[in-house]
């Protein structure tokens, strides 16, 4: 384990600077999901993380962004946690307090939440990385829309898990109100949150 987090933390490293000098979406094929008629109903929860229990009255007040992911994702939840981290540093002070990101994962098998709260403070200090037993996540996920299914391989990893790859927004008041798409700009997060504050 101690071998394989160097490494991890070296390959996020590559796909940050990938990201900050290459990558570069069009407006156009990143449209943004608004409207509550093609939502689904959200709601709340019950997660473990490295500091305790939470549930979505934890967020009560806030802007509440939820990625729903696993920390052995090879590319699409570092790139998301990149856009959503970059969002959260670009918040003016007045409004950090308000804002708080949730990356849960979908593999409780191998996302211990000690590896889980290492793994999103690589990205922001203020990311909550959150799991718990695979029939709740299931139920969470369901709830908001997100869709994943374990994979074997026969490699180093035994599997990987194969999910979608939206950010949700919920706002101050615990409502799911808006999905964003992977790979969604700092900028188009941080106008999200900004009509909600």
């Amino acid at each position: 384990m101690k071998k394989v987090l160097p490494l991890l933390i070296i390959l996020l490293t590559a796909a940050l600077i990938w990201v900050g000098f290459f990558w570069n979406p069009s407006e156009q094929g990143h449209a943004i999901s608004q409207g509550s008629h093609n939502l689904p109903k959200g709601g709340d929860f019950n997660l473990k993380t490295a500091d305790g229990p939470i549930n979505l009255k934890s967020f009560q007040g806030k802007v509440l962004l939820i990625y729903f992911g696993y920390t052995w994702c090879p590319d699409v939840c570092p790139t998301n946690l990149a856009m959503m981290a970059g969002a959260l540093g670009q918040l003016k002070d007045n409004e950090k307090d308000k804002v708080q990101g949730l990356f849960v994962s979908v593999d409780p098998q191998r996302d211990t939440v000690e590896r889980l709260k290492e793994y999103t403070a690589f990205f922001h200090e203020t990311i909550i990385g959150a799991t718990t037993d695979a029939k709740s996540i299931n139920e969470v996920a369901t709830r908001y829309g997100s869709i994943y299914r374990k994979v074997q391989q026969d490699s180093a990893t035994d599997y990987v898990v194969d999910h979608s790859s939206e950010t949700y927004v919920v706002n101050p008041d615990g409502e799911l109100v808006e999905r964003l798409p992977h790979g969604a700009s700092p900028e188009q997060i941080l106008t999200s949150v900004r009509k909600l504050l």
